[in-house]
Order: C-alpha cells, then structure tokens, then sequence
C-alpha cells in the first residue's frame, strides 16, 4: 500500500513554472552583468531598423552576441556604424523571456581605437579613388563674383556666424542656408539630401540657384566628423553641378569630402573668403582701370587732334577750290541772254514756215483726198460682207444635205448594234446559267463535306452534349462539381440538370423486351439523381 498521492512528488525540488523560470533567469544575468565592456567585430548590420532601432550581433573568431541599440541612443553616437567595423560596445546584457536567447543592450559604442577608423577611411579612399571621384579633371572652377552662395551647416553654430560675417565684410551677396546636423545618427543623410536638393533648383524658380556650395563645419575628433566620410555625402560632393567648397574642421583635419570637393578651405571663414573677393578691392581696381582708361583716352584724343590738325594744312584753301567753278559759272551766266535770244529767233521761224503750210486751198485738198480714202474702204467692206454671207449659204446647204442623208445611216448602225447587243445578251444568259449550275454543284459538295462534320449525326447516334451555366462545353469530368447546373444537348433537344452523386451505384440496364417498351411514361418526372 502507496502512502503517497498521485500528485505528490517523489522529489523535494522546487516547482517552477516556464515564466518564473525565464523571469528568474532574467534578474540574474542582468544583475550579474549590468554593466559589460565587450569588444568585437559587428556583423549582420543593415541600419536602423523602420521603427529607428538597431539590431545587429558582436564577434570574434570564437563566439557571437545578438546586440542592440535603441533609438534614442542611435541619436547620440557619433558615427555611423558599419559592417566589419571592430568597436567597444558598453551596456548591459538581458534576456528575452519570449525565446531562450540574451543579448547585449548597447548604451555607447566606439571605435576600437582611431586606427580602425583610418584604416576604414583609407580603404574607402581607395575605393572611391579607383572610381575616379578625385580626379582632377572633375573639379571645376569657383566663380569670380557669385550672386547666391548656398552653405549647408547646423544653423546655431559659431560656422554659419563667421561664414555669414566675412562675407558681409568681403562683399554682400545673398545667402540661402540649408540647416542640417554635422555629427550623430543620419547628420550624413542630411547633408547628401542638401547638396542634392541644392542641385535640384532650377534656375529662374521662386528658390534662386547658388552659384556656389559652402558645406561647412567647426574642429572636432575623427568620429565628430565621421558623418563627412560618409559613402553617400562623398558621391553627392562630386557629382554636384554647382562648385562646392569644403570646410570641415581645422586646416590639420581631413575628411573624404574634401577630395572631392572642387575646392577645400582650411576652415569656414576660409571658405567664406575663398567663394566671394574683397568689394574694397574690386573698387579699388575698378578706379585705377578707370583712372587709366580716362589718362589713355585723354592721350588719344590729342594725337587725334594734332594728326587732324597736320591734314588741315595740307588741304588747298577754300578759294582755290572755288576758283574754277566760279569761272565756269561766269561764262555760263554771261552766254545765256545770247542763246536766249537765238533760240527765240529759231522758234519764229519754224512758226513761220508751218503757218504757210496752213492755207484753206490746202486744207480743201486734204479733206478731198480723206474723204476718197474712206468711200474706197466702204466699197471694199460691202464686197467682203457679201463674200462672206455667199460663203456661209453654202456651208449651210452642205450642211443641210448632209443631215438629210443622216436618218439612212443612222438607222443600219442601230440594225447592226441591235443584232450585236441581241448576240451578247443570248451569251450572257448562258454564262450566267453555267456559273449558277457550278456554284450549285459546289454548294451541294461543301454541304455534304459540313453534314459528315457536324456533330448533329453524332448526337443522333445517342449522344450528347454537356455546357456549363455559361454556355461553354465542358471536356472532362475533373472540371465538373457537385451540385454544379449544367445543360445536355441531345439530338431532338436540351435540358437542364445539377451534378450530384448519391452513393448508389447505377442501376443494371435491365433487358429490351416489347411489353417494356410499350409501358406508358409517367406523368411526373422522375426524382432527379446522379448523372455520372
């Protein structure tokens, strides 16, 4: 006999439950390793997750940890990490009752010591340096006197102040800043998204275009300007259409930015300098071209004047180029009242002698002989238009005779066209009955040829045809289901029926005999079963 009940246990262990056990477990790694300093390679890093949060896993040649770092600490590093970066992380290390795994919560993260960092940016400037992104060739040229200079830099800095005030001090021009971060998570993607967006601008909008591009940015250590080595903020800065300037940190810090840049400046005040010249040395030079355009024009004109002065002499005076024309004139004005009076002598004398011509005896006889010249026309008109009416009365006669001969022939081309139009007309009849009788004969064979086709005869035979609700045939037994309405076609007719299967097999066909046959078909259809 058993002292024990079927719920006891023969163990005197504690019983735990599978959330106090994983809850338990827990508190203990977490208090046991609350603050861990773990140094590692990371790997299975693909960025920021959608809802901002990092996951990713740290190794080395024997082991791995699963790693995380929360959003909010993701705005507070100070570069970007990335895959095969070695790094030391500092957090703690918690599990996660859902699944039996732990992971490392990341609250800083650095890289293991700055010579990772160089040897990640001389390997990227390598890269980047095989793509051509640093040739020479590439950069272009700053403009002398630019109208809008664009600067992309964080604007409550000390940069954007010194920047705009050299500026004002060297020569005003309009300024348009884009603010952005220069250090921490996604400070890279907001510069790569200014310079691009600057470059989007179209010339003449409601934005001016820069004609230059300052991104600018105060000293700091290599990971504060980590974001300037970024891949993305490299391909925008040599890719841009406008000149860019780089001035990020002090003249000792470099940053891959600056190569492919079209030009570098020490420091922000630099760049300010660099991208506009001194308005007081503009006007200075502008005044002394002046005063030396002045001074030449001054010198000009006076060796115009005295080379002017040298032909004057040369040239004959007024009187000795008159002198000629005078004489001529004189001469003329002297001879005209002789020709005048010549010439009106001339005139009365020819008067004289057409006005003797002109006596009433003349005029008599030149009358006479124009009025015989016009009865000889007359008589010459009389003898043509009677010439002409004889010539018309016999066309006419001959025309006259030639229709009266006309009916006589017109009449045996009708005879004949008749007798032609009777011919073709017995030969048209007898073409198109022959045509009528082949085109028979070939209906009548393609008629014969369509019956044996046609799936009548088939049916005829017992036959049928089965079509969906649609109309469309249905070829195969797979496609068909239960209680599907489907319509059969036979020879004399169709009907419609529903698919179904009632477990029963089909009856046996029971034996054609006479008194069957002759039996009477019910009023009432039969209870509809299955057609398969």
């Amino acid at each position: 006999m058993s002292f024990f009940s079927e719920t006891d246990s023969p163990s005197n262990l504690t019983e735990y439950s599978v959330s106090e056990l994983s809850g338990s477990i827990k508190r203990t790694v977490e208090q046991a390793f609350d603050q861990v300093r773990v140094r590692g390679e990371i790997s299975g890093y693909r960025g920021p997750h959608s809802s901002g949060h990092a996951y990713f896993a740290l190794k080395d040649d024997k082991a791995r940890i699963d790693a995380v770092i929360w959003k909010g600490t993701m705005g507070r590093l100070k570069f970007r990490p990335e895959e095969g970066m070695e790094v030391i992380a500092t957090g703690k290390i918690t599990t996660f009752p859902g699944s039996s795994k732990y992971q490392m919560v990341i609250e800083t993260l650095e890289p293991a010591g700055a010579g990772a960092l160089m040897a990640l940016i001389e390997e990227r400037k390598r890269k980047l340096a095989a793509e051509g992104l640093f040739d020479a060739a590439r950069k272009q040229l700053l403009p002398y006197m630019p109208k809008v200079i664009g600067v992309i830099t964080s604007p409550t800095g000390a940069v954007i102040r010194d920047i705009l005030h050299r500026i004002a001090d060297r020569f005003p021009v309009h300024v348009i800043v884009w603010p952005v971060r220069v250090q921490g998570e996604g400070s890279g993607n907001e510069v790569t998204a200014a310079i691009e967006g600057f470059n989007a601008l179209e010339p003449g909008g409601a934005i001016a275009r820069p004609d230059v591009l300052i991104v600018a940015r105060g000293g700091g250590s290599l990971e504060d300007l980590w974001s300037f080595n970024d891949e993305a903020v490299v391909r925008a800065a040599a890719a841009s259409n406008i000149p860019l300037i780089s001035a990020v940190g002090h003249e000792t810090d470099w940053t891959l930015i600056d190569h492919a840049s079209d030009q570098r400046a020490p420091t922000p005040t630099g760049a300010a300098e660099m991208a506009v010249p001194v308005k007081a040395d503009l006007e200075a030079a502008v005044s002394g071209l002046s005063a030396r355009l002045k001074a030449a024009m001054t010198r000009r004109m006076d060796a115009r004047r005295q080379d002017l002065r040298a032909l004057a002499r040369a040239l004959p005076s007024l009187d000795q180029l008159l002198a000629l024309p005078r004489r001529r004139f004189d001469e003329a004005s002297a001879g005209l009242g002789r020709g005048l009076t010549m010439n009106t002598a001339n005139k009365r004398r020819h008067f004289e002698r057409t006005a003797l011509q002109l006596r009433p005896d003349m005029l008599s006889t030149r009358l006479n002989d124009r009025r015989q010249r016009l009865q000889e026309r007359m008589m010459r008109a009389d003898r043509v238009v009677e010439r002409l009416l004889q010539r018309g009365r016999t066309r006419i006669s001959t025309a006259d005779a030639s229709l009266r001969a006309l009916p006589a022939r017109l009449s045996g081309q009708i005879h004949r066209t008749q007798d032609r139009l009777a011919g073709l007309t017995a030969r048209a009849d007898k073409a198109v009955v022959s045509d009528i009788q082949r085109r028979r004969i070939a209906v009548a064979a393609q008629d014969r040829i369509l019956q044996s086709l046609s799936y009548d005869n088939v049916l005829k035979r017992g036959f049928a045809l089965v079509r969906d609700d649609r109309g469309m045939l249905i070829k195969q037994a797979a496609s068909m289901t239960n209680g599907m309405a489907v319509s059969l076609q036979f020879a004399d007719g169709s009907v419609n029926a529903v698919t179904g299967d009632n477990g029963t097999d089909p009856p046996a066909p029971a034996p054609h005999s006479r008194k069957r046959a002759d039996k009477p078909v019910p009023s009432t259809p039969p209870k509809q079963g299955s057609l398969f």
